[in-house]
C-alpha cells in the first residue's frame, strides 16, 4: 500500500479562537498523540489535506514531514478522527495517532463485496451488514481493502467472518460468527389471486336463465317487478262486514 506524505507544522495554543483563525488563512488545526509521547497541537494546509488524505477509505499509514521541527518529521501515523463542517463540508479538525511499526495494532479494513450472488440472479437481494471489518496486524501489513466472494450466496444465505480469507499476519478481531453479507428473499412478490369457483345452485352474474326453471322469489318487501299480477289479498271473515245501510221502507 503506498503511504502518503502530508506536511505538518506545529502550533501554539488551543483556544477555539486560535482554531478558527487558522482556519480562516488555508489551515487545519489537528492534535497528534500516542502511547509513547505527549499529545501536540499541529496543524496542516486544507488543500493538501483534502487531496491526499479526506478521501482515503480505510485505516492508511500517513507520514508526516516537517523539516523545520525533528520531533515531527517522518513520524508514522494513522488518521484516528476528521471532524467535517455539516454544511459546507470543510474540515475542521484531524486526529493524528502516531503508531510504532515493530508492534500490531487493531484498525479497521474496509471490505469489497465481488461477484453477483445466485440469490440476486432468482430475484434476490444483496444485505451487507458490515462494511468493515476489525483486524490486527503490524502497520506496514494493513490491507488497502479485503475482498468477498458473493457468488455462491443463495436466497437466504449468509457469509461471517469466519468465513473471510484474511492476508497472512492479518488476524480479525472479535466474534468470527458475526454476518457480513447475507442475501434476503425479494421484497415485493407478485401473488395471484385464487379464482373462486361459484357456489352449486348460486345464480351466476351475466348467466342466461336455464329454461323451465321458477323464476326467484323476490326478497321481502322488495317491489314486484313490471307486469307482474298483484298478489290475492286474504278473503272475507264470515258474518263480518261493517253496520248495514237503511232498510226498505
Amino acid at each position: 500500500m503506498e503511504t502518503p506524505e502530508i506536511n505538518v507544522q506545529r502550533r501554539d495554543g488551543t483556544v477555539k479562537s486560535g482554531a478558527r483563525k487558522l482556519r480562516r488563512t488555508g489551515l487545519v488545526p489537528g492534535v497528534l498523540y500516542g502511547p509513547k509521547r505527549t499529545t501536540t497541537t499541529v496543524a496542516v494546509t486544507a488543500e493538501e489535506f483534502e487531496e491526499k488524505i479526506l478521501n482515503l477509505e480505510g485505516s492508511h499509514l500517513i507520514r508526516l514531514l516537517c523539516a523545520q521541527d525533528a520531533e515531527l518529521n517522518d513520524k508514522m501515523v494513522l488518521v484516528r478522527e476528521i471532524q467535517v463542517h455539516p454544511v459546507t463540508s470543510d474540515v475542521l479538525h484531524a486526529d493524528f495517532y502516531e503508531v510504532d511499526l515493530t508492534e500490531r495494532l487493531a484498525v479497521s479494513v474496509p471490505l469489497h463485496f465481488i461477484g453477483k450472488a445466485e440469490g440476486v440472479v432468482a430475484g434476490g437481494i444483496l444485505q451487507p451488514v458490515m462494511r468493515e471489518v476489525q483486524v490486527q496486524c503490524l502497520p506496514t501489513e494493513i490491507p488497502e481493502f479485503i475482498e468477498v466472494d458473493v457468488s455462491a450466496l443463495g436466497i437466504h444465505d449468509a457469509l461471517h467472518v469466519s468465513d473471510i480469507t484474511f492476508p497472512e499476519r492479518v488476524k480479525p478481531v472479535g466474534d468470527g460468527t458475526q454476518t457480513i453479507v447475507t442475501v434476503l428473499p425479494p421484497s415485493v412478490e407478485e401473488v395471484k389471486k385464487a379464482e373462486v369457483a361459484p357456489v352449486e345452485g348460486a345464480p351466476v352474474e351475466g348467466a342466461a336463465p336455464v329454461e323451465g326453471a321458477a323464476p326467484a322469489a323476490p326478497a321481502e318487501g322488495a317491489a314486484p317487478a313490471a307486469g307482474a299480477a298483484p298478489k290475492a289479498g286474504p278473503a272475507p271473515k264470515a258474518g263480518g262486514g261493517g253496520k248495514r245501510g237503511g232498510g226498505e221502507g
